[in-house]
């Protein structure tokens, strides 16, 4: 019986030196990846100041999801925070905060559509995925509205997570911002606004994080456990379209959080910054995903047979619903380098 007993505690031992070596690799992997130097070609964003700009800027704060994690105000607010130690707060983002001062015309760009520090180093909790699209002109809108935030207190940012999470992160299962997108591609080209296949696909491309690159659903990357799959968009067997026939329901959901049945969509869904989408932007969106404009086989689709969206944030040639650039709006000759800071950073330079 000792003999046996023996034995399993050196298998036991044997198992748990294992698993340590392997966390500690993971581990390892993860600090060299958030240590690498990542080239992105530098695309200067303009600072304007025109009142149009501010507007647009003003309401894609409002509508992409913005204010979700940095609040209304830009002061910044708890994200995550679970029992499991994943703690997430976005930073305080207003004029003159410490912690997200100091970004020049090309660090806006890196942070918001590469999810790259000014230093080029990656930032771990930064959706870049879906604003890589962005067109120069709806970047500038954004930025010119971030800087003319009033100062107002708030934290810096925080980020902590738990071990297993950091391990994952070495292993290249959970993807850090910058994993995620093709900094080869150029800036979008703008399109007219209007309910439109092509305006609605670009209004898509805020849906990518959760939904995928297709629109196909999902796990959502780096989600908490808990979370439930992100839903099917794209047409297809399993695709949630068809609950919606007319844009009028689409935008019902949107502005409600409940589906044509009454029943309650997931509280993952981010209804705080879809209810604030204009009437436009609702019906394209809903033009797009309902149409199956362009489908197309893809090799990232389930095996199921089934069309899909082509993949939003790898098509270079389809354009964006900016207006088109204002010649009218010059950057601003007071840049206000102190209060120059990305709009969606979560991470700390520490992170």
């Amino acid at each position: 019986m000792n003999t046996w007993v023996r034995r399993g505690a050196i298998g036991v031992l044997s198992l748990l030196a294992l698993a340590t070596l392997v966390v500690g690799i993971a581990l390892q992997r993860g600090e060299r990846k958030l240590a690498r130097r990542i080239d992105v070609p530098a695309q200067p964003v303009a600072f304007y100041d025109d009142r149009a700009a501010l507007e647009r800027g003003a309401y894609l704060f409002r509508s992409r999801g913005c204010a979700d994690c940095h609040g209304s105000d830009g002061a910044g607010r708890v994200v995550v925070q679970d029992a499991n130690g994943l703690f997430v707060r976005a930073p305080n983002i207003t004029r003159g905060a410490r912690t997200v001062a100091g970004y020049g015309a090309a660090d806006w760009d890196r942070a918001i559509r590469h999810g790259v520090k000014p230093d080029g180093r990656p930032l771990l909790i930064m959706p870049s995925e879906d604003y890589n699209r962005l067109t120069d002109a709806d970047l500038g809108a954004l930025v010119a509205h971030v800087r003319h935030l009033p100062s107002a207190p708030g934290a810096a940012a925080e980020l902590r997570l738990p071990l297993p999470v950091k391990a994952l992160y070495g292993f290249g299962v959970v993807r850090d911002a910058a994993e995620k997108i093709d900094h080869t591609l150029a800036p979008a080209q703008p399109v007219a606004e209007g309910v439109t296949v092509a305006h609605g696909r670009y209004v898509a491309n805020s849906c990518v994080g959760c939904h995928g690159p297709e629109l196909l659903g999902g796990k959502i990357p780096g989600a908490p456990p808990d979370w439930p799959a992100a839903a099917r968009l794209a047409p297809g067997e399993g695709s949630v379209m068809p609950r919606y026939p007319t844009a009028d329901a689409f935008a019902a959901m949107l502005k409600t959080g409940k589906r044509p049945d009454g029943s309650a969509v997931s509280p993952v869904m981010p209804f705080a910054s879809l209810r604030e989408m204009n009437d436009v932007d609702v019906r394209a969106l809903h033009l797009y995903l309902s149409s199956g404009a362009g489908t197309q086989a893809s090799s990232r689709a389930p095996g199921k047979s089934g069309g899909t969206l082509p993949a939003l944030t790898g098509a270079a040639e389809h354009g964006a619903a900016a207006p088109p650039p204002r010649p009218e709006a010059k950057p601003s000759a007071d840049a206000l380098p102190a209060a120059a800071a990305t709009a969606f950073v979560l991470a700390s330079g520490k992170s």
